[in-house]
């Protein structure tokens, strides 16, 4: 009987395991399907809940929607994740130049608006497909440990086309945490950061998920952190951006919604706590995890535009 309990039991933490993996893959690979993704947890009827627990998530390849409607030139990066798409925007007598690194599942061309009102500052613009997303090589995401090397590639370009001009990173999710361990872990020093909704940890950010979709957080979340590690080749568990803050000395704005299903107050509290430079930060009432001028455009602008005037 004590056997039989055990094969039990064994075989269903077997079947969790196939089931976690195949979850972990989806996540971090993405696919040449044109059909929809599947739609954010909090968005999913019970039913679907069901379904994408037994089959994983559709995750097709992000696509740039439109280019830009300033004017632009097609840039191509060289990152040891391979060949990277960008748009640069040039001005005329530039203050310098902001590098936009978007967010999990996005692609370059979600960040025209506010590469427009950057461009409005004076600065110019480079928008950035991470590797696996929009125009640049690959299917695979890691969601931003080695995306961190693309944003080195970004901003030593940047350095590049204007020489002795301050380079600024704007980062969204997956974008900002990318910022914060590159500046932590591969030396960057830009003049400025400015962080939108960074998540905690990656341990974290998938608690936040099982969460969201009414589930226990433990095991699923360790178990999925732990194939996301194995399928892709690096410690997911270290990927901690709270951690990272204690070593970026860069002025930084940090910006948070309040209503943020995915980012808690407490992730958002820890790495402004940790950052070891000068800091601000804006929190944006009953705004979840997306831009935040849609909903307070003049907020944003002016949350943006204070902090820049301090470089």
């Amino acid at each position: 009987m004590v056997r039989r309990f055990l094969w039990g039991l064994g075989f269903l933490f077997g079947l969790l395991n196939v089931v976690v993996a195949l979850h972990a893959w989806r996540f971090t690979h993405f696919t040449t399907d044109n059909g929809p993704r599947t739609r954010n947890p909090e968005q999913l009827a019970p039913t679907e809940k069901v379904k994408i627990m037994l089959t994983g998530l559709q995750n097709p390849k992000p696509v740039n929607l439109a280019p830009p409607a300033f004017p632009y030139e097609d840039v191509t990066l060289r990152s040891p994740n391979g060949r990277l798409a960008a748009w640069y925007g040039s001005v005329p007598q530039a203050r310098g130049t902001v590098v936009l690194c978007h967010g999990y599942t996005s692609d370059k061309s979600r960040l025209r608006h506010e590469a427009g009102y950057f461009r409005q500052l004076g600065y110019a613009v480079l928008l950035l497909d991470f590797s696996g997303n929009g125009a640049s090589e690959g299917y695979q995401t890691t969601i931003g440990y080695r995306e961190a090397d693309d944003v080195a590639a970004a901003f030593h370009w940047a350095q590049g086309r204007q020489p002795g001009r301050p380079v600024v990173l704007y980062g969204v999710s997956m974008g900002a945490v990318a910022i914060l361990r590159a500046e932590a872990e591969l030396g960057l020093r830009p003049a400025a950061s400015i962080v939108e909704c960074p998540y905690g940890s990656m341990l974290q950010t998938a608690k936040n998920r099982f969460v969201s979709m009414h589930l226990p957080p433990f095991p699923l979340a360790n178990l999925l952190v732990w194939w996301g590690s194995v399928e892709n080749g690096y410690w997911a568990f270290g990927l901690h951006a709270g951690e990272y803050a204690r070593h970026v000395t860069t002025p930084t704005l940090l910006l948070w919604g309040t209503a943020d299903p995915r980012v808690t107050r407490a992730e958002t509290d820890t790495i402004f706590a940790h950052l070891a430079g000068p800091k601000q930060r804006v929190d944006f009432a009953g705004s979840g995890h997306e831009p935040y001028w849609l909903k307070h455009p003049v907020q944003w602008q002016r949350a943006v535009a204070n902090f820049l005037k301090r470089i």
